[in-house]
């Protein structure tokens, strides 16, 4: 079928809208219009060439909108089911196995080769393949081709085109903290950088209950809106001497949590710095390939820990509904940091993303 989709012809090259030619499902696969779509760094960063995608390619991985056409072995979707799509995973690796497809040995392959796993393409012009299988979806399109395995049904009374960025970066955040960290009430928390993943751990680490919470950031409408959200202290890092001295001056001992979204080397030593004794730094910041920090080997000897989480630890199909239930009952505002663009302006909405004017870009799809 004919679709409308953003492309990107060749490395660091701007969106192009095209029509495209989508493929039909297969058996255990469905088609699925998008309704929105969110974008985060790691499609920017597909665009400029970090992962080796081939080009041309259709991005986008945080997809929402309403199945369509079902494969004949799927059974657990049907027509008219609003649904989200998650992240892909193998399912016969080491982890795989044990059960955590969160940390799937194929998953940077499966996210952002451009194909499916047989190496086939979703998405075509003219007889040439587009790369169009970006975490197994590629939802800046007006439809997407979904494995099941990959897709999360969600109630039909939940606003869809707030849905698509639990997909990655709500429960990437969300995730960190409420099945990686599982504080008790009471605990200390800080997160450096208060971008979407940032806000969505902040809004996970009032639900569970912590305190103080401390976000740190160089945007002052960011502090704002995460002050807004649940922080009880903020600190604007920029041009500030010390912000480890800062921490502990509201905490006393350090912080039980550290989160940590930047990728800045200096910013991730700070988040470990902040920890009380026995306390975890979890890092989601995605640094290029290279990237080092240095960190005192007698500090950490003391119980502290430092560890690094993908998506949120988490499996799709048990949390994102929970996430849409914190939404719906007022707990995860998410539409507070969000922007909505048509996917005309998928530029535009790039840009503004880049320069931190908006936190938490959602493009809607033409239909």
């Amino acid at each position: 079928m004919e679709i409308t989709a953003a492309v990107v012809p060749e490395k660091l090259a701007a969106f192009t809208i095209d029509k495209l030619e989508l493929t039909d499902p297969r058996a255990d696969e469905a088609l699925v219009r998008i309704v929105a779509s969110g974008m985060c760094q790691t499609d920017l960063h597909g665009r400029d060439g970090y992962y080796d995608t081939p080009y041309p390619a259709v991005y986008g991985h945080e997809g929402a909108g309403i199945v369509e056409a079902v494969g004949q072995s799927v059974t657990k979707f049907a027509p008219g089911d609003h649904v989200v799509l998650s992240f892909p995973w193998c399912g016969t690796c080491p982890n795989c196995r044990r059960d955590m497809p969160f940390h799937c040995m194929r998953g940077r392959e499966l996210k952002m080769g451009g194909t499916r796993p047989d190496g086939s393409t979703l998405m075509s012009k003219g007889g040439v393949p587009v790369y169009s299988a970006f975490f197994q979806q590629s939802s800046f399109a007006t439809h997407a081709i979904a494995n099941e395995r990959y897709m999360v049904k969600v109630g039909k009374d939940a606003p869809l085109e707030l849905l698509g960025p639990f997909a990655c970066s709500g429960q990437t955040g969300a995730g960190a903290v409420l099945n990686s960290m599982r504080p008790r009430t009471g605990d200390s928390f800080a997160v450096f950088g208060v971008g979407a993943v940032g806000l969505s751990g902040l809004m996970a680490a009032r639900i569970a209950g912590c305190d103080p919470i401390i976000a740190v950031d160089v945007h002052d409408a960011r502090l704002a809106l995460a002050r807004a959200l649940g922080a009880t202290h903020v600190i604007n890092h920029r041009g500030r001497a010390d912000v480890v001295a800062d921490i502990r001056k509201i905490t006393g001992d350090g912080v039980r949590f550290s989160l940590e979204t930047s990728a800045q080397p200096t910013v991730f030593r700070e988040a470990v710095e902040a920890l009380m004794a026995a306390g975890t730094c979890v890092l989601l910041g995605s640094a290029r390939s290279g990237t080092e920090v240095s960190l005192e080997m007698p500090f950490l000897q003391f119980g502290r820990v430092v560890r690094g989480v993908i998506q949120g630890e988490s499996h799709p199909q048990e949390f994102i509904p929970k996430l849409v239930d914190f939404l719906m009952q007022g707990k995860m505002p998410v539409d507070r940091m969000m922007t909505f663009y048509p996917l005309a302006e998928i530029n535009r909405a790039a840009q503004e993303s880049s320069q931190g004017t908006t936190i938490k870009p959602v493009l809607r799809m033409p239909h």
